[in-house]
């Protein structure tokens, strides 16, 4: 069963993008209930909760290590039987709609929690951040600084509170979720709450023997352009395959969502995600891949749990090229001169 293989993982293995409509309706006004309730007493205990769980030790031995299939020193993929499994399960109808179901429950929690109505009743300042597969910290911090009013010196608290669970990776370490917090907890409570998260869902299961093969800053760094780049989880792993390719092979891994990780917020709308144009391929940035070989300097996003698991099972696949179509389909290829004649047929032209 799904739900099994899942059960390994604390948080979401599948996340499809494409399947987050509201076809389970009826289920709101029954869990509106429910967290107009619950979410009353929740601001009131959140930091004692914070607290409590930092005193706990990690129980390392009874996490379910994440399965492996790269070998980053010896520029190798192995079929793992086990890492199938749990794609297969994970990709089935059973798991989306509980996909589904939960980002339900984060929209009505975010509805609730940030309404007026609901700050005066609780007689509390309660906030609920969600955080999102595929952000970057600045829109975190931005989220975290509307709803505490947090000063320059706060937010920069957060960060190296964050930043000191995972030294040396400057992105990509916050746990999909929606979390709970009120003025009456520190920027340090804070950090602590979204690293016991990230702890849970990714530090649990990154064994040893998983570290020697894929470090951890390099998985993550991996997996973040995959949760940029994919569609969907299917697309996941063939993705992953093809940047291994591409990193064996000494090329360019060429990805445009680290040109718009590298050119950052656009300064009229607002948006941390521009479209990318021709020009943007000579942006000067290390994290520019078009001009710079390897993996950029670190994680470009926050990857999902499934984007992590892809990024240590590729597929094993000769293919170097790919694109998606208009209608969202991958297509990958293992020459450039196919790559342009598929382009021309799905979009009339090369790129």
């Amino acid at each position: 069963m799904p739900v099994q293989n899942r059960s390994q993982y604390p948080l979401r293995v599948a996340t499809p993008k494409k399947a987050r409509g509201f076809r389970v309706m009826p289920a709101i006004a029954g869990a509106s209930v429910f967290l107009i309730g619950g979410f009353f007493l929740i601001p009131k205990i959140i930091t004692i909760e914070v607290l409590r769980e930092q005193s706990k030790p990690i129980p390392v031995a009874v996490a379910a290590p994440f399965p492996v299939s790269v070998d980053a020193n010896t520029k190798s993929i192995v079929p793992n039987p086990e890492a199938d499994a749990l794609f297969a399960n994970n990709a089935s109808q059973l798991a989306a709609a509980a996909d589904e179901v939960s980002y339900i429950f984060d929209w009505i929690a975010s509805v609730i929690g940030n309404t007026a109505l609901y700050q005066s009743l609780a007689s509390a300042d309660g906030h609920i951040i969600t955080v999102r597969a595929g952000m970057r910290k600045e829109q975190i911090l931005s989220q975290l600084t509307s709803a505490l009013n947090w000063t320059p010196d706060q937010q920069q608290q957060f960060l190296v509170a964050e930043q000191a669970q995972t030294p040396g990776i400057p992105d990509g370490t916050f746990t999909a979720g929606t979390y709970v917090v009120n003025s009456t907890m520190t920027p340090q409570n804070v950090a602590a709450l979204m690293s016991l998260a990230f702890n849970k869902s990714i530090l649990l299961h990154y064994s040893t023997t998983t570290q020697q093969h894929v470090p951890l800053a390099t998985a993550l760094t991996v997996a973040s352009l995959i949760e940029r780049e994919a569609k969907d989880t299917n697309d996941m792993r063939q993705i992953s395959g093809i940047i291994w390719n591409r990193l064996f092979s000494g090329m360019n891994l060429q990805i445009d969502a680290t040109l718009q990780y590298a050119k950052g917020q656009n300064q009229k709308s607002g948006w941390w995600w521009s479209t990318v144009v021709p020009k943007d391929k000579y942006v000067k940035s290390p994290y520019n891949t078009y001009l710079h070989p390897g993996l950029p300097p670190g994680p470009i996003a926050n990857p999902s749990v499934a984007a992590v698991l892809a990024a240590l099972n590729p597929v094993d696949t000769d293919c170097i090229f790919y694109f998606h179509d208009k209608n969202g389909n991958f297509h990958c290829t293992k020459t450039y001169a196919d790559h342009v004649k598929m382009l021309k047929q799905y979009y009339g032209q090369g790129k």
